[in-house]
């Protein structure tokens, strides 16, 4: 609309006369600066750019995290089931292994339908932490790299690099989230007098620091990183890998930045399979390592990594690293798919919101 007309007599102080210039400015949206040129653009306040600026750095991890989230809320159940099978041979020693279809089924009709998302609050405080860091560093990463070699692709070897370094840093972080989860997850499966009973993710938290110490909240850590760097190489290097795949030998689009819908599907789901087969095994001894219990003279049941890792093939076989692969597929491969293809609306709508397109 036209800016309303100035009603400044000629007679008033010079001072009426600049407050009148500057509410006429404002009218138009924009501020005005000294001395310049007719027909000269409106410029930007300097907060307006900082704010941006810090948007725009801030933008994979909000955008990440947020998708880490939703992602994580759909496929709750399943990952319950995955945990859970994980430690069945633990708790029912010499015990036929249940499907992960009858591990939910039983538990709704014994628990009800919300017991299948125990640790809830747990998973998501988790994937804000973790899943924030793990997919905003590994963006940061791969942007810095993709400006390094003008714009041309990445070698295979550098995107696997900046998986795992951005795995690790976020396992470490997040790591007590998932001690939490992990028991939050199994607390139920156990015998009445051994359950632990954790109200939410902070009363678990508070709990095992004061009951076992700091340093339990940090139990599992190793085989932990090991699979966050898996799981990364896996989920993120392997999707940028299949896209560029799948975009030269099949779906041919004409911005490989702007993938199509089969790009994306395809890519996420070969993405999905690789995660999974990278990281079982170690998502198989971190579950182990935070969940166990000390034997009745005191000693912990497994007293590292690699003793998880001997116990577990001797007893069990080579085979029990990839226990419940198949819920461990259709947990991480929708999980993938979500994120990906979730994280292209969410981005866009963040930056639409922040003025950065």
């Amino acid at each position: 609309p036209p800016p309303p007309p100035s009603t400044v007599a000629p007679s008033c102080a010079p001072a009426r006369l600049a407050q009148a210039s500057l509410l006429q400015s404002v009218w138009r949206g924009g501020v005005h600066l000294p001395d310049r040129g007719a027909g000269a653009k409106l410029r930007t306040p300097a907060v307006s750019r900082a704010a941006m600026s810090v948007a725009g750095t801030l933008q994979p991890f909000v955008c990440g995290g947020a998708a880490a989230c939703l992602a994580s809320t759909c496929i709750h159940p399943l990952d319950l089931a995955k945990v859970r099978l994980q430690l069945f041979a633990t708790l029912n020693p010499g015990a036929p292994k249940p499907s992960f279809v009858s591990i939910l089924s039983k538990m709704v009709a014994e628990e009800g339908f919300t017991s299948v998302y125990a640790g809830i609050s747990a998973a998501l405080m988790r994937q804000a932490i973790y899943g924030t860091a793990r997919i905003g560093l590994h963006r940061t990463f791969s942007n810095k790299l993709a400006e390094m070699h003008d714009g041309k692709p990445v070698p295979f070897y550098q995107k696997t690099l900046s998986g795992m370094g951005s795995g690790a840093i976020a396992v470490c972080i997040g790591t007590p989230f998932d001690v939490a989860l992990v028991r939050m997850q199994a607390d139920s499966m156990k015998p009445e007098d051994q359950r632990r009973h954790y109200k939410n993710v902070f009363d678990a938290l508070m709990r095992v620091s004061r009951e076992e110490g700091f340093v339990r909240l940090y139990a599992g850590l190793a085989p932990n990183v090991l699979r966050g760097m898996s799981m990364n190489v896996g989920m993120m290097a392997c999707y940028d890998q299949a896209k560029e795949f799948v975009i030269a030998n099949f779906t041919h689009d004409p911005d490989p930045k702007k993938p199509s819908l089969p790009t994306k599907l395809s890519s996420s789901a070969i993405a999905g399979f690789t995660a999974a087969a990278f990281s079982l095994p170690f998502d198989l001894l971190k579950s182990r390592l935070q969940d166990q219990a000390k034997l009745p003279d005191g000693t912990p049941q497994y007293k590292g990594v690699a003793d998880a890792a001997m116990k577990i093939m001797r007893n069990e076989g080579v085979l029990a690293f990839w226990t419940g692969l198949s819920s461990y597929y259709l947990r991480c491969a929708p999980h993938a798919m979500i994120i990906l293809l979730s994280i292209e609306s969410i981005t866009a709508a963040y930056r639409k919101a922040f003025g950065l397109e």
